[in-house]
C-alpha cells in the first residue's frame, strides 16, 4: 500500500448529506461528494491487513485494496480498470449499496472502516468525467442469440456480459425504460436516473438490443422466444409482494410501497398522472409498515410530498446499537440503522403488529396494532406473543406495506415455460442456474429471493458465464 499507516494518521470522513432545509424540497440526490484530495486520503486509510476481508464480505469480489492503493497515488484510469473487472456497475453500488464490505473492513474493529462505497462512486464519477469509461464493442460476434427477460440489475450485468463476449443479446423490459427497480423501484433522492442513462446508453452503443414496453410471456409467446434464441435467461425479479391479511385491507388508501414509489418515480420523470389515481402524502398521516430499506424509501417520499406525519412500525424488536457478542465482525452487523430518509423526520416503533383497519366511508383513517414480544421456543426458533393490554391505534390516512417481496411473479411467462418452483415460490436452478430446460437459465431475485442490488449484479455475471459455457458446446 502507498501509505501502511494512513488509517493511523487520517480519521474517517464521510461526504454527508445536503442539508435538511434544502433537500425536503427536491429530488435531487442527497449525498455530498468529497474533492479528490479528501479522497485520496480516504483511501490512504485502506491498510495492509494481509487477509482483505472486505473483498470477503463483497458479493462481486471487488479487489479493493488494489482500486484504493490506485486513487491514493492519483492513478483514477487503473482504479477504474480494477473496479470494472467485477463490477458492471460501480456508479449503481457506489450509491446505494449498503457496503458488506465496509462491515467486514479490519478496520470497522474500532468502528473506522474506509469509506469504500463512496470511494467506489467516487472513482466511477472521475471516470465518466475523464472519459475512462466509453463504449468498448466487441471485435466480434459470434452469431449465437441469447434473450435476457428483465433489466435490472442482474438482467443488465448479464446482458453486458454476453454482448462483450460478443453474442448477440436482446435485452427485453416490459416497461417504458430500461432499469428495472434501479429506475423505478429507488427514488431519485438516492439514484438519479441520469446515472442509469448513461450506463444505458454505453450499453446500446456497444451493440446491445433493448425493447423496452415488451411484455414477453404476452407480447411475445414462450413458444416464440424459445424458437428465436439459442439461450434464454429468465431476470424477472421477485416481484410478488407480501401483502398484509387483517380486516380492513380492502379499504382505499392501503398501497404497497413499490406501487407509491413507482408512481413518485413516474412523476420526477415527468409522466402525467390521473388524478384519480394519485398517491399522496400531502397533509396526511402516513404509517409505514415495515422496517427496511424500501420503507425507508417511502418515509423520504412522504416527507417531500408534505406529509402531516410520518410513523414506520417494524414487528421484530429494536436492533441493537453495536454488535451483539453473537454477531461478530466480520460478519453482516445486525445493528440499528438510520437512513437519510429517517433523519428528515419520522416517528419509529418496533415490535409493534397490525390487527386491523379501519375508515371512514371506505377510506382508512387508522390502524389497530397491539405490542409483541419474542422468545426463543424449543425449536430453536423466534416465537411472537401479543403482550395484554398494549394495544394501540396509530392515526393513518395513507398506509404503505413495505414487507417485502415472496417470490417472482409465476402466472404468465413463468407457468408457460413450465418452470419448476422452490418451496418458496423461486425458480429452480442448478448450479450453472439452469432451469428444468437446458436453455433457459435464471439470475438475480427470481432465484434467491428479494435482495441487495450488488448480490443481483453478482449472481448476473455468474450466469453469463454459464450461458457462454453453454453456448460454446
Amino acid at each position: 500500500m502507498g501509505d501502511p499507516k494512513g488509517f493511523m494518521k487520517i480519521p474517517r470522513q464521510e461526504s454527508g448529506n445536503r442539508p435538511l432545509n434544502k433537500r425536503l424540497y427536491d429530488y435531487s440526490e442527497v449525498e455530498q461528494s468529497l474533492n479528490e484530495e479528501a479522497r485520496k486520503d480516504q483511501a490512504s486509510r485502506c491498510m495492509d491487513c494481509g487477509i482483505p476481508f472486505c473483498q470477503w464480505g463483497c458479493p462481486v469480489m471487488n479487489n479493493m485494496p488494489e482500486w484504493q492503493d490506485a486513487i491514493y497515488r492519483g492513478d483514477w484510469k487503473k482504479a477504474v480498470d480494477l473496479l470494472h473487472i467485477t463490477n458492471n456497475f460501480p456508479e449503481f453500488t457506489g450509491r446505494v449499496c449498503p457496503a458488506p464490505c465496509e462491515i467486514a473492513c479490519v478496520l470497522a474493529l474500532h468502528e473506522e472502516p474506509v469509506t469504500i462505497r463512496e470511494n467506489e462512486a467516487a472513482v466511477a464519477e472521475y471516470g465518466f468525467e475523464k472519459g475512462y469509461i466509453y463504449p468498448r464493442p466487441p471485435k466480434k460476434r459470434t452469431g449465437k442469440k441469447v434473450a435476457v427477460i428483465g433489466s435490472g440489475p442482474a438482467g443488465l450485468a448479464c446482458a453486458d456480459l454476453l454482448n462483450k463476449a460478443g453474442h448477440l443479446v436482446t435485452l427485453f423490459e416490459k416497461d417504458e425504460l430500461a432499469g428495472g427497480l434501479l429506475r423505478y423501484g429507488i427514488p431519485d433522492f438516492k439514484l438519479a436516473k441520469s446515472v442509469i442513462d448513461r450506463r444505458l446508453n454505453i450499453l446500446l452503443k456497444e451493440g446491445l438490443e433493448i425493447r423496452t414496453s415488451t411484455n414477453v410471456g404476452t407480447d411475445i409467446s414462450a413458444e416464440e422466444l424459445l424458437k428465436s434464441y439459442d439461450a434464454v435467461c429468465l431476470a424477472l425479479g421477485a416481484m410478488k409482494p407480501r401483502d398484509l391479511h387483517v380486516e380492513g385491507r380492502e379499504l382505499k388508501g392501503i398501497h404497497f410501497a413499490m406501487e407509491y414509489l413507482t408512481q413518485q418515480n413516474r412523476i420526477v420523470a415527468g409522466n402525467a398522472i390521473n388524478s384519480k389515481d394519485l398517491i399522496t402524502a400531502k397533509n396526511k398521516h402516513v404509517l409505514v409498515i415495515g422496517g427496511g430499506d424500501t420503507g425507508s424509501d417511502c418515509v423520504g417520499t412522504a416527507n417531500r410530498q408534505q406529509a402531516k406525519s410520518v410513523t414506520q412500525i417494524e414487528i421484530m424488536p429494536e436492533p441493537p446499537l453495536a454488535r451483539s457478542l453473537d454477531n461478530p465482525w466480520p460478519y453482516w452487523s445486525k445493528i440499528k440503522k438510520t437512513t437519510s430518509s429517517h433523519e428528515e423526520g419520522c416517528k419509529r416503533i418496533w415490535n409493534i403488529s397490525t390487527k386491523r383497519f379501519t375508515g371512514n366511508n371506505g377510506y382508512v383513517n387508522k390502524a389497530e396494532t397491539e405490542e409483541v414480544s419474542w422468545i426463543m421456543a424449543e425449536d430453536g426458533k423466534m416465537k411472537m406473543n401479543a403482550l395484554p393490554g398494549k394495544k394501540k391505534a396509530i392515526d393513518a390516512d395513507l398506509v404503505l406495506l413495505s414487507l417485502g417481496f415472496v417470490h417472482p411473479v409465476h402466472e404468465g411467462l413463468l407457468n408457460d415455460l413450465e418452470m419448476e418452483y422452490t418451496e418458496r415460490g423461486n425458480i429452480v436452478v442448478n448450479k450453472k442456474h439452469q432451469t428444468r430446460n437446458a436453455r433457459i437459465f435464471a439470475t438475480g431475485d427470481s432465484i434467491m429471493g428479494a435482495s441487495l442490488i450488488v448480490n443481483a449484479i453478482a449472481s448476473g455475471r455468474n450466469t453469463a458465464l454459464s450461458i457462454m459455457e453453454y453456448l460454446e458446446k
